[in-house]
């Protein structure tokens, strides 16, 4: 297969992913509405109206961390404030108030490559934590290098095996799908600056994400 087949086909698996995400809220929005029609008791379409309000809110907030972690961030020039990424990580979390966030990022400003991969492996970390619990976020720019590390601690962590093998970079390729698109696309974009990806092991009772990305 070539290089252009190659990306046309990563690109079809990401699109799968937002596509996937995104089918959830824009579905209640589209139910809101033909509920609304239906729907002629006042306390009944005030009950349609905030599910109607609550899917644009998740889906608007879905949007925005999609185009900050798999988008160019056009925009935000070389750079991206770290506070765009915060709001983008807490507005993907909010809807079901089972993850807290800490926030350990001193910098004003991320560029594009670590700010993709900081929100990338917040993303996966935040979904192993089935039941909820703590998710920890820093990350600090140097001279030469920027570092980047996630955790994630709850009753329940789930890391699937061919995420961790993507992050990982033993992940066969035809295990490369919609599912480990994102992680894949990390562990390149990281492999290609000349930086690393560690992982905890598995078992282990935390999730631990350590990133160090090299600066041009």
């Amino acid at each position: 297969m070539t290089d252009a087949a190659n990306s046309i086909e990563f690109a079809s698996f990401l699109c799968s992913r937002l596509c996937h995400d995104l089918l959830s809220p824009v579905g209640a929005l589209n139910n809101g509405l033909e509920l609304m029609a239906d729907e002629h008791d006042p306390e009944m379409r005030q009950r349609c109206m905030d599910l109607l309000a609550d899917s644009a809110r998740t889906s608007a907030n879905k949007l925005k961390f999609f185009r900050l972690a798999f988008g160019s961030a056009g925009g935000f020039g070389d750079a991206v404030p770290t506070h765009e990424v915060r709001v983008a990580i807490e507005g993907m979390f909010s809807a079901t108030g089972r993850v807290k966030l800490g926030w350990m990022v001193a910098d004003d400003m991320l560029g594009k490559l670590p700010a993709k991969v900081l929100l990338n492996l917040a993303l996966i970390a935040g979904d192993a934590l089935v039941r909820g619990g703590q998710l920890d976020i820093g990350a600090e720019t140097r001279p030469g290098v920027t570092e980047i590390v996630v955790r994630a601690e709850g009753p329940k962590l789930v890391l699937d095996p061919d995420l961790r093998a993507a992050l990982s970079g033993t992940l066969p390729p035809a295990n490369l799908g919609s599912r480990t698109a994102a992680a894949w696309m990390v562990r390149e974009i990281v492999a290609d600056a000349g930086g690393e990806i560690a992982l905890s092991a598995p078992g282990d009772p935390m999730l631990l994400f350590g990133a160090s990305i090299p600066q041009p």
